[in-house]
């Protein structure tokens, strides 16, 4: 069977809480929202008020992890600061899941390039999983989606570098591009896994940069606005939001965020996410 996605021309927080329940799958338990708390100096992340009312519908906990690059978000000290200064932690209850180590260890035996994923210790107090995501460009991953705040976005700073460097986290900032993609694909896996089928991914196209929201100094968008979707298929979901952009030809911008995604090879991603079952590159889109 085809995997379900639902999309909406309208972007407003009321229709990302339209689209979850006319998807028909409840997050029970206690529920982890991995979101993009924004680099500071980043313009184009999606901010507080936006995802307010999902957060509070499903009654989840805003839940990050500190980066493996200097900056706003790389120590448990300044990632709190930021978070308070974009206003997450006056919104909602807020955990930083790698605030303290030991980080936990998600084993992915058949990972084509990691066997291992590490991840903040704390994700083990949640039942469910709702991954809010802003689909853009990004610098590494040609484009940032659900496949990567299930990999890059949950791993803790130990593991993000473990990921970016393939399984050496001291080549951290020059693996082989197709090897880290692969490894972004293994470590999806595992959090999938982990969670069992209890979660919900939403994406949402606006402020379509080709930079993702971890850079201080981001392009602004290229391209215009195109909508939000959401499913219970990381694979599905993020390949249904590039066909989005590949059909978006009266765009003048929408060459430049092409460019981005091919130059890296960013789909592949997507590719080997479909071959390591993480979800279905098969979708049936239904607008609302």
């Amino acid at each position: 069977m085809k995997s379900k996605v639902y999309f909406s021309r309208d972007i407003s927080p009321q229709t990302v809480v339209k689209l979850y329940s006319l998807l028909g799958k409840k997050l029970e338990g206690k529920v982890a929202v991995k979101l993009h708390s924004g680099e500071v100096g980043n313009q184009n992340f999606l901010k507080p008020d936006f995802w307010k009312p999902i957060i509070d519908e499903v009654g989840g906990v805003v839940c990050e992890c500190n980066t493996a690059y200097d900056g706003g978000r790389d120590t448990t000290a300044k990632h709190l600061k930021t978070l308070k200064k974009h206003g997450w932690s006056e919104y909602f209850d807020v955990d930083l899941l790698d605030a303290e180590g030991p980080d936990m260890t998600l084993e992915i035996p058949d990972g084509r390039v990691i066997k291992k994923n590490y991840v903040g210790k704390n994700l083990a107090n949640y039942d469910s999983l709702l991954v809010l995501s802003h689909f853009k460009g990004h610098p590494m991953g040609g484009y940032g989606g659900a496949l990567k705040q299930l990999s890059i976005g949950i791993a803790s700073s130990y593991g993000k570098k473990f990921i970016h460097g393939a399984g050496d986290e001291t080549n951290f900032w020059n693996p082989d591009p197709d090897t880290f993609l692969e490894s972004m694909a293994d470590a999806a896996l595992s959090v999938v896994r982990y969670f069992g089928g209890r979660a919900v991914y939403v994406n949402v196209m606006k402020n379509l940069s080709v930079d993702c929201d971890c850079c201080a100094v981001a392009e602004d968008p290229c391209m215009k606005d195109i909508g939000i979707l959401v499913s219970d298929d990381p694979v599905a979901i993020d390949r249904a939001c590039l066909d989005l952009v590949y059909s978006a030809k009266d765009d003048p911008g929408q060459k430049h965020f092409i460019e981005r995604v091919e130059s890296r090879n960013g789909a592949h991603t997507i590719e080997v996410s479909a071959e390591l079952k993480v979800g279905s590159e098969e979708y049936e889109l239904t607008e609302v």
